[in-house]
C-alpha cells in the first residue's frame, strides 16, 4: 500500500476525527497556558475585591495574544489527520497577531474595567439603583465588540481600525452571534464567580471552538462583502 493510499485512508472515521480534535485542543491549551503564563499566575492570586479591577485587567491583557492564536490554531486546523500540526498552526497565528492584537484588546478591556468599577461602587458615587441596568448593557456591549475585534483580527488581515468598525457593525448586522457571544461570556463569568478564574483559563480551547461556531454568520459574510 503507497504512502498517499494510507494517508488518504487515516482518520476516515469519527473516531479519529474526534481525537485528532482533542489533540488539537490540548495542544493548543498547553501553549495557551505557556504564554499567559506571568499574567495567569497573578490574576489567580489577586483578590476578588473590585479595587483590584485595574490589576486584574493588566494581568488579562497578555491573555489577549494568546486566545488569538488559540482561535487561529483551532480555526486553520488542517483537514488531513494525518498531517495534524497545531503547535505549528499556534506559532503562526501568535506571531501573526500579536503585533496589532493588544491594540484590539486594550480599548475594549480599558471600557469594562471602567464601567465595572462604575457598576461596583453605583451606591459610593450617589447613583440611583436603576443606573446598574444601562451600565451593565454597555459593558456587555463593550464585550461583546471587543471578542467581534478579537475574532476578525485572529482570522482575518484588516487595518486595526477597520477591525474596530467591522466589530461594531456586525453586533447589530448578524444578532444571533452578538446574542451567542455575550451567552458564551455569562457563562464564563458564571464560571470564574462560581470555582476560580482558573477553570474557564482550562477550558479556552473549548470557548474558542464555541466562539467559533457561533461567530460562523459573522465570518461567512465577512468572506462575502469584505473578500475580494
Amino acid at each position: 500500500m503507497s504512502v498517499d493510499t494510507t494517508r488518504r485512508e487515516f482518520g476516515t472515521g469519527p473516531l479519529a476525527r474526534a481525537a485528532a480534535l482533542i489533540h488539537t485542543l490540548l495542544t493548543a491549551e498547553l501553549l495557551f497556558l505557556l504564554c499567559a503564563a506571568p499574567g495567569l499566575t497573578v490574576l489567580v492570586l489577586v483578590g476578588r475585591d473590585a479595587s483590584n479591577l485595574p490589576l486584574a485587567a493588566a494581568c488579562a491583557l497578555p491573555l489577549g495574544p494568546a486566545f488569538s492564536a488559540v482561535l487561529g490554531a483551532v480555526h486553520h486546523r488542517g483537514t488531513d489527520l494525518a498531517d495534524l500540526r497545531p503547535a505549528r498552526a499556534f506559532w503562526r497565528s501568535y506571531r501573526q497577531s500579536l503585533p496589532g492584537v493588544l491594540g484590539v484588546c486594550l480599548p475594549p478591556l480599558a471600557w469594562c474595567t471602567v464601567l465595572a468599577l462604575n457598576i461596583a461602587h453605583l451606591g459610593a458615587a450617589g447613583l440611583p439603583g436603576w443606573w446598574l441596568v444601562p451600565l451593565t448593557l454597555v459593558l456587555v456591549t463593550a464585550a461583546v465588540w471587543g471578542v467581534n475585534a478579537l475574532v476578525i483580527h485572529a482570522l482575518f488581515a484588516f487595518r486595526l481600525r477597520d477591525v474596530a468598525r467591522l466589530a461594531g457593525y456586525y453586533l447589530t448586522r448578524t444578532p444571533s452571534v452578538s446574542l451567542g457571544v455575550a451567552c458564551l461570556l455569562a457563562v464564563a463569568v458564571s464560571l470564574t464567580a462560581r470555582w476560580s478564574e482558573a477553570v474557564p483559563m482550562l477550558l479556552v480551547p473549548v470557548f474558542a471552538l464555541a466562539l467559533l461556531r457561533i461567530s460562523r454568520p459573522m465570518i461567512a459574510d465577512l468572506r462575502k462583502e469584505f473578500i475580494a
